[in-house]
């Protein structure tokens, strides 16, 4: 069981790794062909990859859970769609108010305070935290301001979505909680960006492609640059298809506000990513904020224990 708890943190850290470099290509993406669009797009590649992954694992003979009775098959079904309605809902609010002006910085803040969320909402479905939990979650949240938040801070229209967008990822996570251990993870994931993209669907018809033919072919030539397909396959394949799948199977057996703590390293993986990659520079303030998050990470594996009297 412990080494099960091992090898699901570092799925959840590669997880966290993979978001964090995904936020450049969600700022330019969606800049590109608009929010919806490249939400939409990036939903669909996801499932499209999955599903290659699905057929490869079951020729092999890797599918563990493979659904059997009706019963598995609606349990995969429903969590599938519940988790699609989540995801869909936050990423879109997250993507939504990144295209209105939040700063990448500020957005990643904003939307990892789902760890102050998780274990607060996971109260109602009988989630209890240790005391040294509740502790890293404070020493990680005062982490992420002092790394994404520069100079004064405000709360504008858009960041207000992404605060909401918060909220739906902790639900998100809770709802994979509970699926993630009775249902095959690759499947569900699978179900879950094939609902998503369907949904975005919709807005992304209504609103970048202004609900015409005209708006269509207006909208089309921002397909045709490298750049956008660039954002678009990291984005669907890396970002959808692989982190988001691994977050289903790392969170099995996981307390989800550990979990949630895991998955916060993005944030320290996107700082990162832009100091070695964009040569963003990193100040004291941006490390000493890593060191708060990487401490309250330790803070939360240390398993404190009130010794049960005889």
């Amino acid at each position: 069981m412990k080494q099960k708890q091992i090898r699901n943190s570092l799925i959840l850290i590669i997880t966290a790794f993979i978001w964090g470099v995904s936020f450049v290509s969600q700022s330019t993406g969606g800049d590109a062909m608009g929010p919806y669009a490249f939400n939409c797009i990036r939903s669909f590649i996801g499932a499209a990859f999955i599903l290659l992954i699905m057929f490869v694992s079951d020729k092999i003979g890797l599918g563990t859970m493979k659904p059997e009775t009706k019963e598995e098959k609606k349990t995969l079904i429903k969590g599938g769609i519940l988790c699609g309605i989540f995801l869909c809902l936050a990423t879109n609010l997250q993507q939504l108010g990144i295209y209105l002006g939040t700063s990448a910085g500020k957005a990643g803040f904003l939307t990892t305070c789902y760890i102050l969320l998780v274990p607060i909402l996971g109260l109602f479905f009988k989630k209890k935290c240790g005391l040294n939990i509740w502790i890293g979650v404070l020493f990680a949240v005062a982490g992420l301001y002092f790394l994404c938040i520069k100079g004064s801070f405000s709360i504008g229209l858009s960041d207000g979505l992404v605060m909401i967008c918060a909220f739906i990822f902790a639900g998100h996570i809770l709802v994979v909680d509970h699926f993630s251990p009775l249902v095959d993870g690759v499947r569900l994931s699978f179900i879950q960006f094939l609902t998503c993209g369907i949904i975005t669907a919709v807005p992304m018809f209504i609103v970048d492609m202004k609900h015409s033919i005209a708006g269509i072919i207006r909208w089309a030539p921002t397909m045709t640059t490298s750049a956008a397909w660039i954002s678009l396959l990291y984005a669907g394949i890396m970002s959808c298809g692989v982190a988001y799948t691994l977050q289903i199977i790392g969170q099995n057996g996981l307390n989800p506000t550990v979990a949630s703590l895991l998955m916060s390293l993005e944030s320290v993986f996107s700082v990162v990513a832009g100091w070695i990659i964009l040569n963003e520079k990193m100040g004291p303030r941006e490390l000493f904020g890593c060191a708060l998050i990487f401490v309250a990470i330790v803070l939360a594996q240390i398993p404190f224990q009130k010794k049960k009297s005889k």
